[in-house]
């Protein structure tokens, strides 16, 4: 397995734009949470800038939790989620950026899933698309074959089931095929998420073997979604960046539960640790294991 550069440390005249710039989109009453965490994870994952686009009420919210990351206040709905009318704004505002994470928090508030719904056929960036941005791509799965860019799907379980409207227990007896032939039938990069997450594309299926059950908890897969989108900010191909980000996600949680233990880890255990999971990646990374 040929190392990526990114992995390798930086030369001496870097700046921030080598790096990427990842605009992240979500976020509802209540679910702020989710896209500092995904930012968070962006920006540790290496990307060089991070702006989370917000419903414009909670910007202030935002701007509190975050530091390092830009907000970029969205018009929204009286349900304060992502408004239709935010469509020109992020379509202007994408031709600054490199990749897009979108799904963290924002909700299935109709509106907010019609503004969903037009962008994506839009988007000419790298994206991965997780929580309810696959609840809402689920009532509506032929926008797939709208889209032209790199595209990711993050699932767990549940949300998969909802995507090809098959029960649970088929999903989690038949991980691999599914995950597979959806992949093959819609021309994106599949990760469906749980032990042993499975990563495929048209080509090229990659079983993930880092990780422990401390993981299954609230956030853990708003970081997995930072990570993935600041490794497409920087350049790697969308079946790269999702297989190195559910390694490394994994192994952040497996670093962290050796200080916390599975039953207290929580996701920002997991956002902590990924220094330390890019440090010690290496050797995994240099070995050819897949």
């Amino acid at each position: 397995m040929k190392l990526p550069s990114i992995l390798l440390g930086r030369k001496l005249d870097s700046h921030k734009g080598d790096y990427g710039h990842l605009l992240v989109i979500g976020g509802s009453p209540g679910l702020t949470g989710a896209t500092a965490l995904c930012s968070l994870s962006a920006l540790r994952a290496g990307a060089g800038l991070v702006t989370l686009g917000i419903p414009e009420s909670l910007n202030p919210i935002l701007e509190v939790k975050l530091t390092e990351v830009m907000t970029k206040p969205l018009p929204e709905t009286k349900e304060k989620t992502v408004s239709l009318k935010a469509l020109p704004t992020v379509l202007e505002f994408s031709k600054k950026i490199d990749a897009f994470a979108i799904g963290p928090g924002i909700s299935t508030q109709k509106e907010t899933a019609d503004f969903l719904l037009n962008l994506l056929p839009q988007i000419d960036k790298p994206t991965v698309l997780d929580a309810d941005g696959l609840n809402i791509l689920a009532k509506d799965i032929s926008v797939l074959k709208k889209i032209n860019a790199p595209f990711i799907l993050s699932p767990h379980p549940g949300e998969m089931a909802r995507l090809v409207k098959k029960p649970l227990s088929e999903i989690q007896k038949n991980r691999e095929k599914i995950t597979r032939d959806f992949a093959g039938a819609y021309r994106v990069v599949l990760v469906l998420k749980g032990s042993k997450t499975i990563v495929a594309d048209q080509k090229n299926t990659y079983i993930n073997h880092t990780g422990n059950p401390g993981m299954a908890t609230a956030g853990s897969g708003d970081v997995l979604t930072g990570i993935i989108g600041a490794l497409l900010a920087q350049g790697l191909s969308s079946f790269e960046a999702a297989k190195f980000g559910v390694y490394l996600h994994g192994l952040a949680g497996d670093l962290a539960a050796q200080n916390k233990g599975e039953i207290s880890l929580i996701a920002s255990d997991i956002l902590e640790k990924l220094p330390e999971a890019f440090l010690t990646s290496s050797d995994f990374l240099q070995s050819g294991q897949n």
